[in-house]
């Protein structure tokens, strides 16, 4: 850790100094002192808003410690969906830590750093909707966000299934299975686990369909930036920060998911 430690101080003395290489997003970001954090908020426990109507979260809190890190302002914005990579693209965003799954095809349009999470798509079901497996989708209502890699997932192996996209799956997919609209949802399992064990009437299916890294995106042409983020996620797990904040969000028992440092 006192490796990784020591690379993040290194990494910072030089973003500070006027070396035209360096001088980029990381300069840019201390120098307004504050950085622009795309999050979505539309789902416990990756995040969502508090009764004070504040972002919390698994990733508001990791996002919190990346502004601390830089000794910056994190200022949130609620992002999900396509609206993650076009406000990255657009430049309205410096950085995302919205439960973003790296693809190659994303890796198209933005620039990843190694995953903070990992994840699974995971079908979640009404125990009495008949659905024990991908084939019993055939003819009920699926609940989808729309340009996720569930929907991508769901129209290639059950494309029988009724898919009813939303934007935001949360709140959006989650208040349609909740209501009944719908007889079963398809995201990551991060976050349909935690929805199964708010409701005994609801099921997830055993196994899991990927096995996905979550990762921070940033626009393109950054890369010091990005390297910079590896080097602070790398500390985030070696340090132990990772393990307690999965932790807090998923219960004492939780079993997080294996990650590696950079080394």
């Amino acid at each position: 850790m006192k490796r990784i430690l020591a690379a993040l101080g290194a990494l910072a003395i030089l973003a500070s100094a006027p070396i035209p290489a360096m001088a980029g997003m990381l300069d840019d970001i201390r120098s307004r002192g504050e950085i622009r954090i795309g999050v979505s908020l539309g789902g416990e426990p990756i995040g969502f808003r508090d009764d004070q109507n504040n972002p919390v979260g698994y990733d508001v809190d990791v996002a919190k410690r990346l502004a601390e890190a830089i000794g910056v302002k994190p200022v949130f914005t609620d992002v999900s969906g396509d609206a993650r990579i076009s406000m990255l693209v657009s430049g309205q965003l410096d950085v995302v830590v919205a439960n973003t799954t790296a693809t190659l095809e994303r890796a198209k349009s933005i620039d990843f750093t190694i995953p903070y999470n990992r994840a699974g798509l995971r079908l979640i079901a009404w125990k009495d909707s008949g659905i024990n497996s991908l084939k019993d989708l055939a003819g009920k209502k699926v609940v989808v966000g729309r340009g996720t890699t569930g929907a991508t997932f769901l129209e290639e192996k059950a494309p029988n299934a009724q898919r009813v996209y939303v934007d935001n799956f949360s709140p959006n997919g989650v208040l349609q299975l909740r209501q009944k609209r719908v007889d079963a949802a398809i995201e990551d399992s991060s976050l349909v686990d935690y929805l199964a064990s708010k409701n005994d009437k609801l099921k997830t299916l055993d196994g899991l369909y990927s096995n996905e890294p979550i990762s921070m995106g940033v626009q393109k042409g950054h890369l010091e930036f990005v390297r910079w983020l590896d080097l602070f996620i790398s500390d985030y797990i070696e340090s132990g920060a990772y393990e307690a904040n999965y932790k807090k969000w998923w219960g004492k028992d939780a079993n997080p998911p294996k990650l590696l440092p950079m080394w």
